[in-house]
Protein backbone atom coordinates (compact mmCIF):
# COMPACT_ATOMS: atom_id res chain seq x y z
CA UNK A 1 0.00 0.00 0.00
CA UNK A 2 1.35 3.16 -1.30
CA UNK A 3 1.41 6.16 1.39
CA UNK A 4 -0.63 8.96 0.77
CA UNK A 5 0.15 12.47 2.33
CA UNK A 6 -4.67 12.16 2.54
CA UNK A 7 -4.11 9.41 4.59
CA UNK A 8 -1.32 10.62 7.05
CA UNK A 9 -3.30 11.23 10.00
CA UNK A 10 -4.87 7.30 9.61
CA UNK A 11 -1.42 5.98 8.56
CA UNK A 12 0.51 7.68 11.39
CA UNK A 13 -1.18 5.68 14.00
CA UNK A 14 -0.54 2.17 12.35
CA UNK A 15 2.58 1.50 10.66
CA UNK A 16 3.52 0.73 7.75
CA UNK A 17 1.96 -2.64 6.42
CA UNK A 18 3.86 -4.47 3.34
CA UNK A 19 0.85 -7.27 3.89
CA UNK A 20 3.77 -9.64 4.89
CA UNK A 21 2.82 -9.97 8.29
CA UNK A 22 6.28 -8.59 8.77
CA UNK A 23 5.45 -5.10 10.34
CA UNK A 24 5.32 -4.79 14.10
CA UNK A 25 5.68 -1.67 16.29
CA UNK A 26 9.10 -1.12 17.67
CA UNK A 27 10.26 0.98 20.86
CA UNK A 28 10.58 4.62 20.72
CA UNK A 29 12.00 7.42 22.97
CA UNK A 30 14.93 10.49 21.84
CA UNK A 31 17.68 9.02 21.13
CA UNK A 32 21.08 11.21 21.51
CA UNK A 33 21.91 12.17 17.23
CA UNK A 34 25.52 13.48 17.75
CA UNK A 35 27.47 11.52 15.64
CA UNK A 36 30.51 10.44 17.40
CA UNK A 37 33.13 11.57 14.32
CA UNK A 38 35.78 12.41 16.49
CA UNK A 39 36.19 9.15 17.91
CA UNK A 40 35.36 6.93 14.65
CA UNK A 41 38.22 9.03 13.18
CA UNK A 42 40.57 8.12 15.99
CA UNK A 43 39.65 4.86 15.46
CA UNK A 44 40.54 4.79 11.80
CA UNK A 45 43.39 7.15 11.66
CA UNK A 46 45.82 4.60 14.39
CA UNK A 47 44.86 1.82 12.23
CA UNK A 48 49.17 0.84 10.84
CA UNK A 49 46.76 -2.41 9.08
CA UNK A 50 45.31 -0.56 6.71
CA UNK A 51 48.97 1.19 5.17
CA UNK A 52 49.41 -1.86 2.56
CA UNK A 53 53.87 -1.84 3.57
CA UNK A 54 52.37 -2.46 7.41
CA UNK A 55 51.31 -5.88 6.73
CA UNK A 56 54.80 -7.26 6.53
CA UNK A 57 55.71 -5.80 9.84
CA UNK A 58 54.22 -8.56 12.22
CA UNK A 59 55.05 -6.95 15.35
CA UNK A 60 53.25 -3.12 14.60
CA UNK A 61 50.31 -5.76 13.13
CA UNK A 62 49.64 -7.51 16.76
CA UNK A 63 50.58 -4.54 18.66
CA UNK A 64 47.84 -2.37 16.37
CA UNK A 65 45.19 -5.25 16.89
CA UNK A 66 45.51 -5.42 20.52
CA UNK A 67 45.20 -1.83 21.04
CA UNK A 68 42.18 -1.88 18.58
CA UNK A 69 40.09 -4.86 20.05
CA UNK A 70 40.81 -3.25 23.77
CA UNK A 71 38.45 -0.27 22.40
CA UNK A 72 35.68 -2.52 20.16
CA UNK A 73 32.95 -4.17 21.17
CA UNK A 74 29.65 -5.78 19.51
CA UNK A 75 27.54 -4.62 22.68
CA UNK A 76 29.18 -1.21 23.08
CA UNK A 77 27.81 1.79 21.32
CA UNK A 78 27.78 2.21 17.62
CA UNK A 79 30.95 3.23 17.25
CA UNK A 80 32.48 0.38 19.02
CA UNK A 81 30.24 -2.34 17.45
CA UNK A 82 30.89 -1.11 13.36
CA UNK A 83 34.63 -0.86 13.99
CA UNK A 84 34.27 -4.66 15.61
CA UNK A 85 32.99 -5.81 12.71
CA UNK A 86 36.09 -4.07 10.83
CA UNK A 87 38.23 -4.87 12.80
CA UNK A 88 37.41 -8.69 12.51
CA UNK A 89 37.37 -8.18 8.77
CA UNK A 90 41.06 -7.18 8.67
CA UNK A 91 42.31 -9.94 11.32
CA UNK A 92 40.49 -12.78 8.18
CA UNK A 93 42.06 -10.25 5.97
CA UNK A 94 45.45 -11.19 7.50
CA UNK A 95 45.01 -14.78 7.80
CA UNK A 96 45.58 -17.73 5.41
CA UNK A 97 41.80 -19.67 4.13
CA UNK A 98 43.25 -22.57 5.51
CA UNK A 99 43.69 -20.76 9.05
CA UNK A 100 40.39 -22.36 11.67
CA UNK A 101 40.38 -18.52 12.64
CA UNK A 102 39.45 -17.62 9.32
CA UNK A 103 36.56 -19.82 9.36
CA UNK A 104 35.28 -18.74 12.70
CA UNK A 105 36.07 -14.95 11.78
CA UNK A 106 34.43 -14.81 8.71
CA UNK A 107 31.51 -17.38 9.28
CA UNK A 108 28.27 -16.83 7.23
CA UNK A 109 24.91 -16.40 8.46
CA UNK A 110 22.58 -19.94 7.86
CA UNK A 111 20.04 -18.76 5.24
CA UNK A 112 17.35 -18.20 8.18
CA UNK A 113 19.66 -15.98 10.04
CA UNK A 114 20.28 -14.26 6.73
CA UNK A 115 16.69 -13.78 6.51
CA UNK A 116 15.52 -13.27 9.82
CA UNK A 117 18.30 -10.11 10.01
CA UNK A 118 17.30 -8.85 6.72
CA UNK A 119 13.33 -8.78 7.78
CA UNK A 120 14.32 -7.14 11.02
CA UNK A 121 16.04 -4.42 9.02
CA UNK A 122 12.70 -4.06 6.62
CA UNK A 123 10.95 -4.19 9.74
CA UNK A 124 12.48 -1.31 11.80
CA UNK A 125 14.22 1.27 9.13
CA UNK A 126 13.22 2.89 6.54
CA UNK A 127 16.24 2.14 4.70
CA UNK A 128 14.77 -0.46 2.28
CA UNK A 129 11.05 0.79 2.50
CA UNK A 130 12.01 3.84 0.69
CA UNK A 131 13.77 2.21 -2.20
CA UNK A 132 10.61 -0.04 -2.06
CA UNK A 133 8.01 2.65 -1.89
CA UNK A 134 10.11 5.17 -3.85
CA UNK A 135 10.45 2.46 -6.81
CA UNK A 136 6.70 1.03 -6.66
CA UNK A 137 5.49 4.59 -6.89
CA UNK A 138 7.41 5.01 -10.36
CA UNK A 139 6.51 2.24 -12.10
CA UNK A 140 2.75 2.86 -10.87
CA UNK A 141 3.02 6.36 -12.72
CA UNK A 142 4.47 5.11 -15.62
CA UNK A 143 1.63 2.39 -15.94
CA UNK A 144 -1.10 5.20 -15.91
CA UNK A 145 0.45 7.47 -18.58
CA UNK A 146 0.27 4.31 -20.72
CA UNK A 147 -3.40 3.50 -19.83
CA UNK A 148 -4.71 4.27 -23.32
CA UNK A 149 -2.57 1.76 -24.71
CA UNK A 150 -1.41 -0.83 -22.56
CA UNK A 151 -4.52 -3.38 -22.09
CA UNK A 152 -4.06 -2.74 -18.52
CA UNK A 153 -1.33 -4.81 -18.66
CA UNK A 154 1.82 -4.09 -16.51
CA UNK A 155 4.91 -6.10 -16.88
CA UNK A 156 7.66 -5.58 -13.94
CA UNK A 157 11.09 -7.49 -14.72
CA UNK A 158 12.78 -7.69 -11.12
CA UNK A 159 16.42 -8.07 -11.86
CA UNK A 160 17.34 -9.25 -8.01
CA UNK A 161 13.81 -10.26 -6.42
CA UNK A 162 14.89 -11.87 -3.37
CA UNK A 163 12.41 -12.29 -0.48
CA UNK A 164 10.10 -10.03 -2.83
CA UNK A 165 8.88 -8.00 0.25
CA UNK A 166 8.64 -5.08 -2.13
CA UNK A 167 5.54 -6.49 -4.70
CA UNK A 168 2.71 -6.71 -2.20
CA UNK A 169 2.52 -3.02 -1.89
CA UNK A 170 2.28 -2.56 -5.87
CA UNK A 171 -0.02 -5.26 -5.83
CA UNK A 172 -2.24 -3.55 -3.43
CA UNK A 173 -1.91 -0.20 -5.29
CA UNK A 174 -2.64 -1.92 -8.70
CA UNK A 175 -6.16 -3.41 -7.31
CA UNK A 176 -7.15 -0.66 -5.46
CA UNK A 177 -7.05 0.66 -9.40
CA UNK A 178 -9.34 -2.07 -11.04
CA UNK A 179 -12.50 -3.26 -10.64
CA UNK A 180 -14.14 -6.56 -11.59
CA UNK A 181 -15.38 -5.91 -14.71
CA UNK A 182 -12.25 -4.18 -15.79
CA UNK A 183 -9.87 -5.99 -14.01
CA UNK A 184 -5.88 -5.14 -14.62
CA UNK A 185 -2.60 -7.63 -14.99
CA UNK A 186 0.73 -7.88 -13.36
CA UNK A 187 3.03 -10.40 -15.18
CA UNK A 188 6.00 -10.04 -12.62
CA UNK A 189 9.38 -11.95 -14.07
CA UNK A 190 11.57 -12.19 -11.27
CA UNK A 191 15.66 -13.14 -10.96
CA UNK A 192 16.86 -14.89 -7.88
CA UNK A 193 20.14 -16.46 -6.49
CA UNK A 194 18.50 -20.06 -6.16
CA UNK A 195 15.83 -22.19 -6.92
CA UNK A 196 14.28 -22.53 -2.86
CA UNK A 197 14.59 -18.76 -2.73
CA UNK A 198 12.29 -18.51 -6.08
CA UNK A 199 9.83 -20.75 -4.68
CA UNK A 200 9.36 -19.56 -1.79
CA UNK A 201 8.86 -15.86 -2.84
CA UNK A 202 6.05 -17.21 -5.91
CA UNK A 203 4.10 -18.85 -2.66
CA UNK A 204 4.40 -15.74 -0.61
CA UNK A 205 3.81 -13.55 -3.43
CA UNK A 206 0.57 -15.97 -5.43
CA UNK A 207 -0.82 -16.23 -2.09
CA UNK A 208 -1.12 -12.38 -1.22
CA UNK A 209 -2.37 -11.59 -4.94
CA UNK A 210 -5.39 -14.26 -4.42
CA UNK A 211 -6.56 -11.84 -2.04
CA UNK A 212 -7.49 -9.66 -4.73
CA UNK A 213 -9.67 -10.58 -7.26
CA UNK A 214 -10.01 -7.86 -9.80
CA UNK A 215 -6.36 -8.41 -10.34
CA UNK A 216 -4.65 -11.13 -12.55
CA UNK A 217 -1.16 -12.12 -11.09
CA UNK A 218 1.48 -13.81 -12.71
CA UNK A 219 4.92 -14.88 -11.51
CA UNK A 220 8.18 -16.24 -13.12
CA UNK A 221 10.95 -16.93 -11.33
CA UNK A 222 14.35 -17.11 -13.28
CA UNK A 223 18.56 -17.93 -11.70
CA UNK A 224 20.47 -14.94 -12.21
CA UNK A 225 22.72 -15.05 -14.72
CA UNK A 226 20.61 -16.13 -17.32
CA UNK A 227 20.14 -12.30 -18.72
CA UNK A 228 20.54 -13.75 -22.50
CA UNK A 229 16.70 -14.68 -21.55
CA UNK A 230 15.81 -11.41 -21.61
CA UNK A 231 15.42 -11.23 -25.25
CA UNK A 232 13.15 -14.55 -25.41
CA UNK A 233 10.74 -12.92 -22.74
CA UNK A 234 7.13 -13.62 -23.40
CA UNK A 235 6.23 -9.38 -24.32
CA UNK A 236 2.08 -9.24 -24.50
CA UNK A 237 0.36 -6.49 -27.30
CA UNK A 238 1.18 -2.99 -25.94
CA UNK A 239 1.93 -3.65 -22.44
CA UNK A 240 3.52 -1.44 -20.30
CA UNK A 241 7.17 -3.00 -19.27
CA UNK A 242 8.84 -1.81 -16.49
CA UNK A 243 12.39 -2.75 -15.11
CA UNK A 244 13.47 -3.11 -11.61
CA UNK A 245 17.03 -2.82 -10.91
CA UNK A 246 16.68 -2.00 -6.88
CA UNK A 247 20.19 -3.05 -5.46
CA UNK A 248 21.23 -5.42 -8.46
CA UNK A 249 23.77 -3.67 -10.55
CA UNK A 250 26.16 -3.71 -7.48
CA UNK A 251 26.73 -6.68 -7.03
CA UNK A 252 28.00 -6.92 -10.62
CA UNK A 253 31.75 -7.61 -10.18
CA UNK A 254 32.96 -6.50 -13.74
CA UNK A 255 31.83 -3.63 -15.82
CA UNK A 256 31.06 -5.49 -18.26
CA UNK A 257 28.51 -7.47 -17.15
CA UNK A 258 27.09 -3.83 -16.11
CA UNK A 259 27.40 -3.05 -19.54
CA UNK A 260 25.94 -6.19 -21.15
CA UNK A 261 23.01 -5.86 -18.74
CA UNK A 262 22.07 -2.60 -19.65
CA UNK A 263 22.34 -3.30 -23.70
CA UNK A 264 19.67 -6.29 -23.23
CA UNK A 265 17.78 -3.63 -20.99
CA UNK A 266 17.64 -1.33 -23.86
CA UNK A 267 16.70 -3.64 -26.46
CA UNK A 268 13.19 -4.26 -24.12
CA UNK A 269 12.44 -0.73 -25.11
CA UNK A 270 10.89 -0.25 -21.04
CA UNK A 271 8.40 1.81 -20.28
CA UNK A 272 10.78 2.49 -17.01
CA UNK A 273 13.77 1.61 -15.84
CA UNK A 274 14.05 2.43 -11.80
CA UNK A 275 17.52 2.23 -10.60
CA UNK A 276 18.69 2.57 -6.97
CA UNK A 277 21.84 2.07 -5.41
CA UNK A 278 23.65 2.56 -1.84
CA UNK A 279 25.74 5.65 -2.65
CA UNK A 280 29.58 5.55 -1.87
CA UNK A 281 32.99 5.92 -3.73
CA UNK A 282 34.20 3.06 -4.22
CA UNK A 283 38.30 3.26 -5.67
CA UNK A 284 39.50 0.36 -7.86
CA UNK A 285 42.88 1.42 -7.16
CA UNK A 286 43.26 1.23 -3.77
CA UNK A 287 42.34 -0.70 -0.62
CA UNK A 288 42.58 2.27 2.06
CA UNK A 289 40.41 4.15 0.31
CA UNK A 290 37.73 1.89 -0.25
CA UNK A 291 37.95 0.68 3.13
CA UNK A 292 37.61 4.68 4.44
CA UNK A 293 35.12 5.13 2.35
CA UNK A 294 32.68 2.08 3.76
CA UNK A 295 33.89 2.76 7.52
CA UNK A 296 31.62 5.90 7.01
CA UNK A 297 29.28 4.54 5.48
CA UNK A 298 28.15 1.57 7.88
CA UNK A 299 29.17 3.95 10.65
CA UNK A 300 26.40 5.98 9.41
CA UNK A 301 24.09 2.87 8.94
CA UNK A 302 25.24 1.46 12.75
CA UNK A 303 24.56 4.83 13.83
CA UNK A 304 20.92 5.06 12.33
CA UNK A 305 19.91 2.55 14.06
CA UNK A 306 19.82 4.34 17.14
CA UNK A 307 17.00 5.74 15.72
CA UNK A 308 15.26 2.53 15.63
CA UNK A 309 16.12 -0.13 18.09
CA UNK A 310 17.52 -0.37 21.78
CA UNK A 311 21.67 -0.78 22.11
CA UNK A 312 20.02 -3.81 23.86
CA UNK A 313 17.80 -5.51 21.22
CA UNK A 314 18.17 -8.86 20.17
CA UNK A 315 16.51 -7.70 16.72
CA UNK A 316 19.84 -5.28 16.76
CA UNK A 317 22.37 -7.30 17.06
CA UNK A 318 20.95 -9.78 14.66
CA UNK A 319 20.38 -6.53 12.13
CA UNK A 320 24.22 -5.93 13.17
CA UNK A 321 25.45 -9.66 12.98
CA UNK A 322 23.94 -11.43 9.73
CA UNK A 323 23.21 -8.49 7.66
CA UNK A 324 25.65 -5.27 8.30
CA UNK A 325 28.35 -7.33 9.45
CA UNK A 326 28.14 -9.35 6.85
CA UNK A 327 28.84 -6.97 4.10
CA UNK A 328 31.46 -5.31 5.97
CA UNK A 329 33.69 -8.37 6.07
CA UNK A 330 32.69 -9.48 2.33
CA UNK A 331 34.02 -5.77 1.54
CA UNK A 332 37.26 -5.77 3.84
CA UNK A 333 38.16 -9.70 2.23
CA UNK A 334 37.07 -8.58 -1.72
CA UNK A 335 40.42 -7.59 -3.32
CA UNK A 336 40.50 -5.77 -6.30
CA UNK A 337 41.55 -9.10 -8.41
CA UNK A 338 38.00 -10.04 -8.76
CA UNK A 339 37.66 -8.15 -12.18
CA UNK A 340 40.40 -10.62 -13.45
CA UNK A 341 38.88 -13.86 -11.79
CA UNK A 342 36.89 -15.99 -12.86
CA UNK A 343 33.57 -15.04 -15.09
CA UNK A 344 31.50 -17.76 -14.40
CA UNK A 345 28.03 -16.17 -12.49
CA UNK A 346 28.00 -18.81 -9.95
CA UNK A 347 31.53 -17.73 -8.88
CA UNK A 348 30.45 -14.25 -8.68
CA UNK A 349 27.62 -14.59 -6.25
CA UNK A 350 29.86 -16.28 -4.00
CA UNK A 351 32.38 -13.32 -4.33
CA UNK A 352 29.90 -10.58 -4.66
CA UNK A 353 31.22 -7.31 -3.24
CA UNK A 354 29.21 -4.31 -3.65
CA UNK A 355 30.21 -1.50 -5.99
CA UNK A 356 28.85 1.45 -3.78
CA UNK A 357 29.41 4.52 -6.25
CA UNK A 358 28.00 7.67 -6.76
CA UNK A 359 24.98 8.66 -8.53
CA UNK A 360 26.56 10.63 -10.82
CA UNK A 361 28.65 7.29 -11.82
CA UNK A 362 25.77 5.40 -12.85
CA UNK A 363 24.19 8.62 -14.20
CA UNK A 364 27.20 8.45 -16.90
CA UNK A 365 26.62 4.74 -17.39
CA UNK A 366 23.28 4.88 -17.49
CA UNK A 367 23.41 7.98 -20.48
CA UNK A 368 26.48 6.09 -22.42
CA UNK A 369 23.58 2.82 -23.02
CA UNK A 370 21.12 5.00 -23.95
CA UNK A 371 19.41 5.76 -21.32
CA UNK A 372 18.00 9.48 -20.51
CA UNK A 373 16.19 10.12 -16.56
CA UNK A 374 12.84 10.52 -15.97
CA UNK A 375 11.42 13.51 -13.41
CA UNK A 376 10.11 11.86 -10.52
CA UNK A 377 6.78 12.66 -9.65
CA UNK A 378 6.09 14.86 -6.71
CA UNK A 379 4.00 11.73 -4.91
CA UNK A 380 7.41 10.28 -4.46
CA UNK A 381 8.45 12.57 -2.32
CA UNK A 382 5.52 12.98 -0.02
CA UNK A 383 5.48 9.49 0.31
CA UNK A 384 9.07 9.36 1.35
CA UNK A 385 8.67 12.20 3.55
CA UNK A 386 5.44 10.83 5.39
CA UNK A 387 7.55 7.22 5.50
CA UNK A 388 10.05 9.13 7.62
CA UNK A 389 7.31 10.26 9.71
CA UNK A 390 5.77 7.53 10.28
CA UNK A 391 9.03 4.98 10.83
CA UNK A 392 11.74 7.45 12.26
CA UNK A 393 12.12 10.76 14.73
CA UNK A 394 11.47 12.78 11.97
CA UNK A 395 11.54 16.54 11.62
CA UNK A 396 10.42 18.01 8.34
CA UNK A 397 13.09 20.82 8.63
CA UNK A 398 15.64 17.78 7.49
CA UNK A 399 13.95 17.40 4.19
CA UNK A 400 14.93 20.77 2.70
CA UNK A 401 18.54 20.41 3.00
CA UNK A 402 19.40 20.40 6.81
CA UNK A 403 23.09 18.94 7.37
CA UNK A 404 22.05 17.17 11.32
CA UNK A 405 19.40 15.33 12.34
CA UNK A 406 18.76 11.64 12.14
CA UNK A 407 17.04 9.84 8.59
CA UNK A 408 16.40 13.03 5.73
CA UNK A 409 14.96 12.53 2.35
CA UNK A 410 16.03 14.87 -0.90
CA UNK A 411 15.76 15.87 -4.51
CA UNK A 412 18.86 15.49 -6.75
CA UNK A 413 19.52 16.18 -10.30
CA UNK A 414 16.50 18.73 -10.85
CA UNK A 415 14.33 16.41 -9.75
CA UNK A 416 15.51 12.95 -11.48
CA UNK A 417 16.52 11.70 -8.10
CA UNK A 418 15.46 11.03 -4.87
CA UNK A 419 18.26 10.31 -2.17
CA UNK A 420 17.96 8.93 1.53
CA UNK A 421 20.46 10.00 3.84
CA UNK A 422 21.40 10.26 7.15
CA UNK A 423 22.68 13.26 9.13
CA UNK A 424 24.86 14.25 6.09
CA UNK A 425 25.77 11.15 4.76
CA UNK A 426 23.79 9.81 1.76
CA UNK A 427 22.67 6.51 2.38
CA UNK A 428 20.81 5.38 -0.71
CA UNK A 429 19.65 7.43 -4.30
CA UNK A 430 16.64 6.12 -6.38
CA UNK A 431 16.64 7.18 -10.17
CA UNK A 432 13.90 6.86 -13.45
CA UNK A 433 14.88 6.14 -16.60
CA UNK A 434 13.53 5.89 -20.26
CA UNK A 435 15.24 4.41 -23.56
CA UNK A 436 16.42 7.84 -25.65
Amino acid sequence: MFLRAEDTEDQEDELLSLSLAIVTDHPGGEKNRKRKRSRLNIVSNTQKPLNDSNYNNNSSTSSSYEELYQSVSLMGDSVQRVVAYFADGLAARLLTRKSPFYDMIIKEPTIEEEFLAFTCLYRVSPYYQFAHFTANQAILEAFERDQDINNRALHVIDFDVSYGFQWPSLIQSLSEKATSGNRISLRLTGYGRNLEELQETETRLMSFAKGFRNLVFEFQGLLRGSNSKLINLRKKKNETVAVNLVFHLNTLNKLLKISDTLKSIHSLKPSIVILVEQEGSRSPRSFLSRFMESLHYFAAMFDSLDDCLPLESGERLSIEKNHLGKEIKSMVNCDNKEEEEEDDDEADQKKSCPRYEKMETWKGRMESHGFEGMKLGSKCLIQAKLLLKIRTHYCPLQCEGEQSGGFRVFERDDGKALSLGWQDRCLLTASAWQCV
